[in-house]
């Protein structure tokens, strides 16, 4: 699903117009971007758990050439799956 059709969808669900649903969920994506940035995790009950992870500095291997290559330490961002949407995705039926 693209971002097109979760807004038509948002639509739907909420009875928002295409373009308020729009503006909610870019407003999500800030508020998420702009805490991760900040490396404030983000915690959705029943939902999930956006939060930013370290990365330590490694040394790779080029597979064309054989040269060593040094890749930096660095933050990333990840997404950690909550209970209700594990156990629905799973198809178990999720507490309330």
């Amino acid at each position: 699903m693209n971002k097109a059709e979760l807004v038509e969808k948002l639509a739907k669900k909420t009875g928002l117009t295409k373009k308020d649903a729009r503006a909610a969920l870019d407003g999500v994506v800030e508020v998420v971007t702009s805490a991760l940035k900040k490396n404030e995790p983000v915690i959705i009950t029943g939902f999930g758990k956006f939060e930013t992870r370290k990365r330590k500095a490694t040394t790779r291997m080029n597979p064309q050439t054989g040269e060593r290559i040094k890749t930096p330490a660095k933050t990333v961002p990840a997404f950690k799956a909550g209970k209700n949407l594990k156990d629905t995705v799973a198809g178990a039926k999720p507490k309330k």
